[in-house]
């Protein structure tokens, strides 16, 4: 996990007009030398000394993004944290809350008709999106789909005929650590730049920017304005789009984050086909394997542990049971529960998935057909007023297609909340949105309405049963 030290601060991203003296020093900041080879090269194989094939046949496919955005007050650098988002904010007009503002950033052209791949932070909440070529040209830019939850949103600039360049979707399962890569984009709006660097790690869960949390991580020079931009294999494939650095300054510090391209696929083909993007659901819940356990039962120490399956869901249906370990899906590993998360969401409804299970000291496999999250029971969304401790809390009844649609597990049973007022009894008790309601006095709370009936009675102790991201908690008056 990355964790800053007491003066350092984690930055989501976005920033506000860089410093002069930390532009100055990022004019200087040189990239990691850069040597063109195939994408898995052996060990001793000669490395031709220049990239530029590999650029000239990449770079015209990503574009500069600039988007026309309403504010009502200007954001500090997001929640301290030092994750920052590399979109960049230009130029400010008004006063008052509400000014204009104008941010940019890059995308990458992946049809030739004018699709194109960015982030949704680049384009949130923009009155207009302009995409500028790299010959130059700029286009209006319509937003096909703009998904927040994966952080990706699709553009179309209509191109009369005209076939632009492209890069061609690669596979990012496929990349290994050490693999080189380039990241071409349009760092601090100074234009389009490349920079190479190796692929420092995959699956980095910890990086809390999106409800996906599996990111590639390289070591290019990333920078702000980057956001969108491409990561490109050596054979000219795109495998990543970046969007985040880890940085106590703004500027790179060798941590950049990429969306994995297999994602990035996915939502652009939903996009495209004007489909409503909708997850595919497996319908079980799982968990890391205890350490003490794994040793005890001489189980492995990596993979998901059953701990629920949603009854009558995919995984049930095909055979899946409680206990079993998910070792891997479609042959990829599955190493914990965001995971097997991620790898889920990048298939489609309809899809079928092969999971490779231990079960009982043996190894089997399964097909799951993957569905569409059922909204049963009706998530009657409401506000929890009286004589209650959860006062204050806006509470629905949790199936599993609110729960893929807030990002919460869909295996847990119970009631989710949605928002807690501030200074609510619900408040005071430290409840949170995302906190599932599970039980009260050992009673399961399964629907909003049971949990609109409670009311303390008084003198009599209570206690409430909720689960948040995993962990289960309990409060009371006891």
């Amino acid at each position: 996990m990355l964790c800053p030290t007491k003066n350092q601060k984690i930055h989501k991203s976005g920033t506000t007009a860089t410093k002069l003296a930390m532009l100055a020093f990022l004019l200087f900041a040189s990239s990691s030398p850069a040597e063109e080879t195939a994408t898995h090269p052996s060990a001793g194989e000669d490395f031709p000394q220049s990239f530029a094939a590999l650029v000239e046949k990449s770079a015209p496919a990503v574009v500069n993004i600039y988007a026309r955005k309403i504010v009502h007050s200007r954001s500090q650098s997001l929640d301290g944290s030092a994750f920052w988002r590399l979109f960049r904010d230009t130029l400010l007009f008004g006063y008052g809350r509400e000014r204009i503002e104008n941010s940019l950033g890059s995308g990458v052209i992946v049809r030739s008709d004018g699709i194109i791949v960015t982030n949704h932070h680049v384009v949130e909440a923009a009155e207009g999106v302009v995409a500028a070529l790299a010959d130059g040209r700029a286009f209006n830019a319509e937003i096909l789909l703009s998904d927040k939850r994966t952080d990706i949103a699709v553009l179309k600039i209509e191109t009369r005929g005209e076939v632009l360049p492209y890069l061609e979707f690669g596979d990012s399962d496929l990349l290994r650590v050490g693999d080189r890569v380039l990241v071409i984009g349009n760092p601090f709006g100074l234009g389009q730049t490349v920079t190479s660097g190796i692929v420092s790690a995959l699956a980095r869960t910890s990086v809390g920017i999106t409800d996906f949390r599996f990111f590639i991580q390289t070591d290019a020079a990333t920078n702000p304005g980057n956001s969108g931009g491409a990561q490109v294999t050596m054979d000219g494939k795109l495998v990543g789009i970046s969007t985040a650095i880890y940085s106590t300054t703004g500027g790179s510090q060798g941590l950049g984050f990429a969306i994995p391209a297999n994602m990035a696929r996915m939502v652009a083909e939903t996009a495209v086909q004007h489909r409503p993007l909708i997850r595919p659901w497996i319908g079980l819940s799982g968990r890391r394997v205890p350490p003490q356990i794994a040793m005890v039962l001489g189980l492995p120490t990596k993979g998901v542990l059953v701990s629920g399956l949603y009854k009558g869901g995919p995984a049930a249906a095909a055979g899946v049971a409680t206990g079993d370990i998910v070792m891997s899906v479609d042959g990829l590993t599955v190493d914990e529960p965001l995971v097997l998360r991620y790898r889920i969401a990048t298939r489609l409804v309809g899809a079928t998935v092969r999971l490779s299970l231990i079960r009982e000291g043996s190894q089997i496999e399964i097909p799951v057909l993957l569905k569409a999250p059922p909204d049963v029971p009706p998530r009657n969304d409401r506000w929890l007023t009286g004589l209650s401790p959860l006062s204050g809390a806006k509470a629905a009844s949790l199936s599993p297609a609110l729960a893929e649609e807030i990002g919460v597990d869909s295996g847990i049973p119970g009631v989710v909340l949605l928002d807690v007022s501030a200074g609510s009894s619900a408040d005071r008790l430290g409840l949170r949105a995302g906190d599932i309601i599970q039980a009260i006095d050992g009673r399961p709370i399964n629907t909003v309405e049971e949990l609109a009936d409670f009311r303390m009675a008084a003198f009599k102790p209570w206690a409430i049963s909720f689960n948040r991201s995993g962990e289960e908690l309990t409060i009371g008056s006891r």
